[in-house]
C-alpha cells in the first residue's frame, strides 16, 4: 500500500478589518478602498511562488483564511484561491476549509457564497453575548448580530466554531458562567475561549498602563479557567488544546498542524511559513505592511522577506512550545519526525523527572505531556524546559 502523502496546510491572510480592535495585536489594517480583483491577483499569485518553495510530496489537507477579517474578502477571490489550491497540489478529498468572520448582517450575508465557493467550516469573532462587554471590546456587531450570524453559520456550514474572550474588567467568575451556558446552547461542535491578554502596543495596553480598567486578579482568572475546563468537559466539549474545545473528532484539522509542528506554507501580509527541508526545517515570512506587500508581489511574485533554516535545538524548542499546548501532549514519535529527536531524550530526565515530581508533566512510552496544572501554567513550564 502506498503511503499517504504527509499533511500540508495552506494559510491565506487578509490583512482588512472595517476597524481595529482595542485587545488586537494582530497584522490587521483598516482602509477606506480595496481593490479586490488586484488582490486577488495578488494572493493567487504568492500561491502559486508557495508551491514551487514547499516539497511536492505532500498532500493539503487543509486551507485557513485568517486576518484580519477575511469575511470581507469578495467570495469570488475565496474561491478562486480554493481552486487554484487544488489544482497546484494534492488536496485531501475532505480538505478542511475555515474562514474567520465577524458576525455582522452584512457579512453574514455572504456566508451562502462562501459555502458555494468551497469554505466548509467557518469560525466567528463573537467575542462576547453581554451588550456593554462587546462594547468595551471595540466589536462593531450587537449581541443580536452575534446570535443571528451562529444561526446562520449552522444552516450554510457543515462545522463551525465561535470565539468568546472572559476575565474581562469587573467580570466575576459567576457571571462568566452564565454566558458560558448562553454559550453552550449555542455552540456546534466546537468553542474557543481565551482569557483576555493585555498586549504590548494595542490600545488597551495604553489604557491599562494609566489605570483606565482593572482585569479580575490572579486566583480569581485561574478559577475561570478551572470551571470553564470542567464545564466543557462535562458537556461533551472537553479542551485539545488550552484554549479550544471539541466534540471527539471536531478539533480544527489546520491548528493542529501548527501544534503537531507539521508543514505549512503562508500566503498574504505577514504570512508565516514552515516546512520540511531535509533535516531542518525552512521557515519563512512575507513582508508584513499590505501595501508594500502588495507591490513586492506585484513586482517578483512573491514578498517574502525572510527564509531561513531552523534546525537542531532550535527546532526542538519550535515543537516542543507547540505541541505542549495540547491535552494530549506531545506524540514522541512525531515528534521524533519532525523535530529530527525524542523529545524526553533531548531535554533530559535531569530536566525533566522535577516537573514530573511536582505534577506539571507526564512522561509515558508514546507521550509527553503537560498535566492541567501545566498547561495552566504553560509560559512558565516552558521557560523551565527550553532555559
Amino acid at each position: 500500500m502506498t503511503p499517504r502523502p504527509a499533511p500540508l496546510g495552506i494559510y491565506i491572510h487578509w490583512p482588512f478589518c472595517k476597524s481595529k480592535c482595542p485587545y488586537c495585536d494582530f497584522n490587521s489594517h483598516v482602509r477606506e478602498g480595496i481593490d479586490q480583483g488586484r488582490w486577488q491577483r495578488a494572493l493567487v499569485a504568492e500561491l502559486e511562488h508557495a508551491a514551487r518553495e514547499a516539497p511536492p510530496d505532500r498532500r493539503v489537507e487543509t486551507m485557513f483564511f485568517g486576518g484580519g477579517t477575511p469575511s470581507l474578502m469578495e467570495p469570488e477571490t475565496v474561491g478562486a484561491l480554493i481552486a487554484r489550491t487544488k489544482q497546484l497540489w494534492d488536496t485531501a478529498p475532505d480538505v478542511e476549509i475555515t474562514l474567520e468572520a465577524n458576525p455582522t448582517s452584512v457579512e453574514a450575508a455572504k456566508f451562502a457564497a462562501l459555502a458555494e465557493a468551497g469554505v466548509n467550516r467557518v469560525s466567528l469573532g463573537v467575542q462576547a453575548l453581554d451588550p456593554a462587554a462587546l462594547r468595551f471590546l471595540g466589536r462593531e456587531h450587537s449581541a443580536d448580530d452575534a446570535l443571528a450570524a451562529i444561526d446562520t453559520a449552522r444552516r450554510h456550514f457543515a462545522r463551525h466554531s465561535f470565539d468568546l474572550i472572559y476575565a474581562r474588567p469587573g467580570q466575576t467568575t459567576e457571571a462568566w458562567l452564565a454566558e458560558l451556558e448562553r454559550a453552550l446552547a449555542l455552540a456546534g461542535e466546537h468553542l474557543s475561549l481565551y482569557q483576555l491578554t493585555i498586549e504590548r502596543g494595542t490600545r488597551f495596553f495604553a489604557e491599562h498602563q494609566r489605570g483606565g480598567f482593572v482585569l479580575p486578579g490572579e486566583e480569581e482568572a485561574a478559577r475561570m479557567f478551572e470551571e470553564t475546563q470542567a464545564r466543557l468537559e462535562a458537556a461533551g466539549l472537553p479542551a485539545y488544546e488550552i484554549s479550544n474545545h471539541a466534540r471527539e473528532g471536531a478539533a480544527c484539522r489546520h491548528n493542529l498542524i501548527y501544534w503537531r509542528y507539521q508543514d505549512y506554507v503562508g500566503v498574504g501580509p505577514g504570512a508565516h511559513g514552515r516546512f520540511a527541508e531535509a533535516d531542518t526545517k525552512r521557515a519563512t515570512r512575507r513582508t508584513s505592511g499590505p501595501e508594500n506587500w502588495l507591490a513586492e508581489v506585484e513586482a517578483k511574485g512573491h514578498a517574502t522577506v525572510e527564509s531561513s533554516v531552523v534546525a537542531g535545538h532550535d527546532r526542538v524548542e519550535e515543537a516542543l512550545m507547540m505541541g505542549l499546548r495540547l491535552r494530549d501532549g506531545i506524540d514522541r514519535g512525531l515528534f521524533a519526525a519532525v523535530a529530527g529527536t525524542d523529545p524526553v531524550e533531548a531535554l533530559g530526565m535531569a530536566k525533566l523527572a522535577p516537573l514530573v515530581e511536582a505534577g506539571f508533566l507526564e512522561i509515558d512510552p508514546t507521550h509527553l505531556k503537560a498535566t492541567a496544572a501545566g498547561r495552566q501554567r504553560l509560559n512558565a513550564l516552558l521557560e523551565r524546559l527550553i532555559a
